[in-house]
């Protein structure tokens, strides 16, 4: 049903477009407006975009239903045997069709294939984020918690979770 396909710098554009169809409306209930604006820029800008791609060593991996678009997850080395998935989000209208689990897996695949050894997958969740139950079934256990600032008098109130890989 889904294809993915590595990101490059040509589809910041891209990714941005589908962050700002999917990031606002999955933390409407949990960020103010603001929060959410401070960090669609922080995080979704095509520069930073860009620069997290050349200079920060996150790949992007894009999910397609045929020629369409659906969603996108991005994995980041961080240390010798951890890697960090920075980010997963799917358009909703591709929500509940497993393109989330897909996703999910493809970055598990990619890791495998950069890095055979085993390893550990960490990410972040919001605390609120009704993700914790989909990272929950992906296998992923609650490591441990804080609060992080990330500028402007914001935090991001997370879970840290981890998978062995």
């Amino acid at each position: 049903m889904f294809t993915i396909r590595k990101a490059t710098t040509a589809d910041c554009t891209l990714i941005r477009n589908l962050a700002k169809q999917v990031f606002p409306e999955t933390y409407k209930d949990i960020l103010t407006a603001d929060q959410i604006d401070y960090m669609m820029d922080w995080m979704y800008s095509e520069a930073n975009i860009r620069k997290q791609m050349e200079e920060e060593g996150h790949v992007y991996l894009l999910a397609y239903e045929e020629c369409e678009a659906a969603g996108y997850v991005s994995v980041q080395p961080e240390g010798d045997n951890l890697f960090h998935l920075q980010k997963i989000y799917v358009l909703p209208y591709f929500q509940g069709a497993h393109c989330g689990s897909f996703l999910f897996r493809e970055a598990i695949r990619y890791i495998k294939e950069v890095h055979p050894a085993p390893c550990r997958m960490e990410l972040n969740v919001n605390r609120h984020n009704r993700a914790l139950h989909f990272y929950e079934h992906m296998g992923m256990k609650k490591v441990r918690e804080g609060d992080f600032p990330i500028g402007n008098g914001y935090y991001m109130n997370d879970y840290i979770m981890g998978i062995d890989i």
